[in-house]
């Protein structure tokens, strides 16, 4: 186990009273937990997402923070919060990072592996 570790856990659900699929707009809201799995208090800075529909189109988001908190999380604390994204088809992926600063000063990044937006009933 490293002194510098979150692990992040996320839930996606479409959201068929916010899509259009007219006009080829797919809502999903997504729950996200980060937890701190490491030694030393850490703060969530910034992250970067890579959100990719099934026709290979890429959508780059990064900013600060989460849902406007930058949360210190203690050894064993989490923060878990809701955000949303539109994608142009029924079927589509996210992955990406947060960026992070441990009480120390030491900076690192916490990988989020990749997971799916889906319509329902689109996969078997």
């Amino acid at each position: 186990m490293s002194q510098y570790e979150l692990s992040v856990s996320a839930q996606a659900a479409y959201l068929p009273d916010q899509s259009d699929p007219e006009r080829q707009q797919y809502a999903f809201a997504y729950t996200l937990t980060i937890r701190n799995t490491g030694q030393v208090a850490s703060q969530l800075i910034a992250r970067h997402w890579i959100i990719t529909d099934s026709e290979a189109r890429v959508q780059e988001v990064k900013g600060l923070g989460v849902v406007g908190h930058q949360p210190l999380l203690r050894p064993g604390e989490q923060f878990e919060y809701t955000s949303w994204a539109v994608i142009a088809t029924p079927v589509g992926t996210m992955r990406g990072e947060y960026f992070c600063v441990a009480e120390d000063g030491t900076r690192f990044e916490a990988p989020v592996a990749e997971f799916v937006l889906c319509m329902p009933r689109m996969l078997h």
